[in-house]
Formats: C-alpha cells, sequence, structure tokens
C-alpha cells in the first residue's frame, strides 16, 4: 500500500509505514507501526505498545522488542514519555533511554542515536525533521494537544535548543481520527473556536445534530502558524482503518495503542 504521503514497508511479517518526504539521508530513521505483527489478544491484537491498557506486560514487552528491534532497539534503549494531553516539551538524550518523561506530549532531541516513540490510538502523531540542524522532534497531539498549540510548541523548542529555523524543517502529521469520523460536542466546539482563527473550516457540518472536528487539519494549522512550510499529511484515518490502526473512538475505548519510533544515527 502506498497512498503517496506513506509507504508501507515490511520486517518479516511485521508491517509500518514511513513518511515518502522525509530523506533516506542516513541521520533520521522513523516508522509508523500498525496493529499488526504482535503476540498480543483480542481486543489488543496484536501489536499493542502500551502497559496502560489491559493487556499482559508480557504481552507489551514482546511486541516492543519486536517493533523496536527493526532498528536494534528494546524498550531499555528508546526514550518514552507518559502523554497529558499538554504542550509540553522535553529535551531528551541517551540518558533518559529506557525511561519515561512524566507530564510531556513532545520530545526533541539533536543527540546522534537517540531513538524517540510514543503510542496513539486516534491522537495525531507530529513528527519534525531538522535536516539542517539535524535534530528531530516527536509529538502526540489529539484535540486538547492541537487547541494548547503542541505541534507549535514543538516547533518552539527546536528553535530554542537547537537554532532550528522553522523554514528547513520537514514536518509530517500520522495517522489520526478524520473528520469523516469525530463527531465532537462541548467543550471541544467551544475551545476550538476560542483558539483557532479558522475554526469554521475547521468544524464541519456533517449533516448530524453534532459538528466533525477536523483533527489533523487543525494540528496541520499549528504547524503552519508556527513556520513550517513542508507538512505531509498521512491522509488515513484511525477510525475508518480499525483494519490497519487502533482507534480509541471506532473501538469503544477497549483497544491497544499503536505506537512510532523516531531515531537519529
Amino acid at each position: 500500500m502506498h497512498n503517496g504521503a506513506m509507504q508501507a514497508l515490511y520486517d518479516g511479517d511485521l508491517p509500518y509505514f514511513r513518511f515518502t518526504h522525509f530523506p533516506e539521508d542516513g541521520v533520521q530513521s522513523h516508522a509508523v507501526f500498525t496493529r499488526h505483527g504482535g503476540v498480543s489478544p483480542a481486543p489488543f491484537d496484536s501489536l499493542n505498545l502500551s502497559v496502560s491498557v489491559p493487556d499482559s506486560r508480557d504481552n507489551v514487552y514482546a511486541n516492543r522488542a519486536r517493533a523496536y528491534g527493526i532498528f536494534g532497539r528494546d524498550t531499555g534503549s528508546v526514550v518514552h514519555a507518559h502523554l497529558v494531553h499538554g504542550a509540553d516539551v522535553a529535551q531528551v538524550t541517551r540518558a533518559d533511554d529506557g525511561t519515561w518523561r512524566a507530564h510531556f506530549d513532545g520530545l526533541i532531541t539533536d543527540e546522534p542515536g537517540c531513538a524517540l516513540t510514543m503510542n496513539y490510538a486516534d491522537c495525531a502523531p507530529i513528527f519534525i525533521y531538522d535536516p539542517a540542524r539535524r535534530a528531530i522532534g516527536l509529538g502526540h497531539a489529539g484535540w486538547q494537544g492541537a487547541v494548547r498549540d503542541l505541534p507549535g510548541a514543538l516547533v518552539r523548542a527546536m528553535q530554542a535548543a537547537f537554532g532550528s529555523r522553522p523554514a528547513d524543517l520537514l514536518a509530517a502529521v500520522g495517522p489520526s481520527i478524520g473528520p469523516c469520523c469525530y463527531e465532537v460536542g462541548e467543550p471541544v466546539v467551544g475551545q476550538v473556536r476560542a483558539r483557532f482563527s479558522g475554526a469554521a473550516s475547521l468544524l464541519h457540518d456533517n449533516g448530524g445534530p453534532r459538528p466533525h472536528f477536523d483533527l489533523p487539519g487543525a494540528n496541520r494549522q499549528r504547524l503552519l502558524d508556527a513556520g513550517v512550510r513542508q507538512i505531509q499529511m498521512s491522509g488515513i484515518c484511525t477510525a475508518c482503518r480499525t483494519d490497519l490502526f487502533f482507534s480509541h473512538r471506532a473501538e469503544k475505548g477497549t483497544t491497544g495503542r499503536f505506537g512510532v519510533i523516531f531515531m537519529l544515527s
């Protein structure tokens, strides 16, 4: 499968995606894992990478060994984050390997060999690569992260820490719930209207009683507002594609979490 933005690859029987506009320059490597290729039973079938759901720890750690193993890593040689739907960003190094940075939804690094990982089930993965400064940023942005501007916070953190210039940055918004499926009420509608100048374009009338929120579009808007011009969108809705990804909304809260990894060589 190739939808233009993301190319499907396989490591044995483990599928994953990579964004096509991130250069294969030997500096960064990344993967968006699917729900396939792991050992977890239903409803976490099968590559659940999170211990925050009632899957067994043994299954999760076996899945991490498979997924991160594509890059020669395991759970102890990547940096994790304890996600809280905020907009705080931590700068990390390999000294943080095997730890969970608490209460951060963004991680940035410019240390060669450092690998970042996060897990998702409708919220949007945000990737930022600075080929000029050889730095990366990874974020997690659901509606709260979009409203609180986690994508912009990632960009500003990379500017402050590494001297990144927004015009140099390559960004990507990974698979997340799309406006086709994301029906919202309060407080989402009010927060979006209060915090986005172009709120009308992000709240769609799908003919039902409540609007649908364009979460990937909102995150793209935040990146644009931060000065990023090169943004690739996955074009995949997790709720539409529960055959490929976990979706908290579509699977009524009983599901796993798919993961991503983003690392510097």
